[in-house]
């Protein structure tokens, strides 16, 4: 018996390029920014999502596009309330966004959602299904979901979201909830873009309190046990009661502001209004105190360090002289001819030169 023949690769490899050229053919060109920042004041939800992928994008002239556009878009901002929400994987950090974003388009807010997921460090793809697992808010016209990937970036934030609150601000946006990977050691990257830092828990509080890092818990404002109904709601109150405890135990805030916590069933909708009348408190209080100006003025000055901190390291590591003689430092490295600081001195001083 004969086997089968195996199709000609040749072929259909020809047959997706033509695929691909017919694509490139019919794609819309880019709108210009007079467009973009036009459709972003008129609330397009279209134009807004082309302006965040030219903020996304890594070439050079969509970087140059996305600058103009964020440039033209800062005098248009309006004041809002940036939302960071993180925990544990398992915790329910999409179900309560969604429970949450309802509810306060519900009462006459608009709100953004800027979900991060995550990378694989293996194949370097990322699943972005927020979109599906918040499929009403999503659809909602009085609410814009974006899923975006985190890549290598620090802290599990998307590289570009800072840049991607202005557009949303621009756009009229007054509640932006930021939702981050997970827990990990650089959630300072979330707590420096947002107002208002939210720690989804799971019930019991024991297991719990030994996997979360201090450092997290102190940048808290509120803490939420999630999950607090049926068979959970006694050990979800417990875990509220040894929360308060281990808050007791921190140093005192800088702002002044004392963290709560409070009890919440996203997936039955339950304790989601005195979550958002404790966000109405700390804005309130904390701009009756002028911290709220005081600390949106060091973030814009910390993302000022860290952006210059980015551009140099791509330049430096997009230089061909780098590249070349990074290669040949880095085996000498490896088998100790060289000290790693010996060759970084070597290398900064070939590109300062």
């Amino acid at each position: 018996m004969s086997k089968p023949s195996k199709p000609d690769s040749s072929k259909r490899s020809f047959i997706n390029q033509g695929a691909i050229d017919k694509m490139k053919a019919n794609r819309k060109p880019l709108p210009d920014v007079a467009e973009l920042v036009n459709g972003i004041k008129n609330q397009d939800r279209v134009l807004l999502s082309q302006a965040i992928t030219l903020i996304e994008s890594k070439l050079p002239n969509h970087q140059q596009l996305a600058q103009q556009v964020i440039d033209q878009c800062l005098p248009l901002t309006i004041p809002s309330i940036r939302i960071g929400i993180t925990g544990t994987p398992g915790v329910g950090k999409s179900t309560f966004i969604e429970a949450f974003g309802s509810m306060l388009v519900d009462q006459g807010r608009r709100v953004a959602v800027l979900a991060v997921d995550p990378t694989s460090r293996v194949s370097h793809g990322s699943i972005l299904g927020d979109k599906t697992r918040m499929a009403s808010l999503s659809t909602d016209e009085r609410a814009f979901v974006r899923p975006s990937s985190a890549g290598d970036s620090l802290g599990g934030v998307a590289q570009k979201t800072r840049e991607t609150i202005v557009l949303l601000e621009a756009a009229g946006y007054d509640t932006i909830l930021i939702e981050t990977v997970g827990v990990g050691q650089s959630e300072v990257a979330v707590y420096s873009m947002v107002d208002f830092f939210l720690l989804l828990l799971l019930p019991g509080a024991g297991d719990e309190l030994q996997g979360i890092k201090r450092g997290i818990v102190e940048m808290a404002d509120l803490l939420v046990v999630n999950k607090a109904d049926g068979d959970n709601l006694l050990l979800a109150k417990q875990s509220r009661q040894a929360y308060k405890n281990a808050i007791h135990l921190f140093p005192p805030t800088e702002s002044g502001w004392i963290p709560k916590v409070r009890l919440c069933s996203a997936l039955n909708k339950e304790g989601l209004p005195e979550i958002w009348d404790t966000v109405r408190s700390h804005h309130k209080e904390l701009e009756a105190s002028g911290y709220w100006d005081q600390c949106r003025q060091e973030q814009s000055a910390y993302w000022l360090r860290e952006t210059v901190q980015r551009l140099l390291g791509e330049r430096f590591y997009g230089d061909d002289r780098i590249k070349e003689r990074l290669k040949t430092l880095e085996a000498e490295v490896l088998v100790g001819q060289r000290s790693p600081f010996a060759a970084a001195t070597e290398l900064v001083g070939l590109f300062m030169g």
